[in-house]
């Protein structure tokens, strides 16, 4: 049997290109969505000024793929979370540890809202977020069929870690538990 060889080059293109998305989370926390431009996004990489350009044809598609490799990960962690929990209060420990590591460092948190928002205004970005949105309900399920309860909870992970970025303090794990308790116990 024949083993394809791996291109290098197609290796090493992906790598840029990932790079670039995490550098442009690096420019949207500290400058906001208005701070991306291929030539800020290519420095923060450590790439050439055109490599932005080259791998992203407009601002658009570099801001797309960032909050897609966003939300497409923190679906995956917490539909990772969903299948170890057992419906049990101690399930809510680990999301509960997930939150308060997320805002407790909050640089990428803060790059993943204002992304996010930012598919408020534009539908195209919606698919992504909806993955976010289904992670959730997809947890919540497994604590409850309601519902209601399960919108609730979707308002509240994101109300909850949205606010942990406009506090100096944010909350801690066992704060977002007994919350997390109250919603879905």
């Amino acid at each position: 049997m024949h083993t394809p060889k791996t291109d290098g080059r197609l290796l090493k293109g992906e790598r840029r290109r990932q790079e670039l998305i995490e550098a442009t989370l690096q420019v949207v926390a500290r400058e906001g969505v208005a701070g991306v431009s291929h030539r800020a996004v290519a420095r923060e990489a450590n790439q050439p000024a055109t490599a932005a350009a080259y791998y992203f044809k407009s601002i658009d598609d570099l801001l797309t793929a960032a909050l897609t490799v966003c939300m497409d990960q923190d679906a995956e962690r917490m539909r990772l979370l969903a299948e170890k929990a057992d419906g049990s209060p101690e399930g809510l420990t680990a999301l509960a540890d997930l939150l308060a590591d997320a805002v407790s460092g909050p640089g990428r948190l803060f790059a993943e809202y204002e992304l996010y928002l930012l598919a408020a205004r534009r539908p195209e970005l919606r698919t992504s977020t909806g993955h976010w949105l289904d992670a959730i309900a997809g947890y919540a399920h497994r604590y409850t069929t309601d519902p209601v309860r399960v919108q609730v909870f979707k308002g509240v992970i994101d109300g909850l870690l949205l606010q942990g970025l406009l506090t100096d303090t944010p909350p801690t794990a066992a704060e977002f538990e007994a919350v997390l308790r109250h919603v879905l116990l």
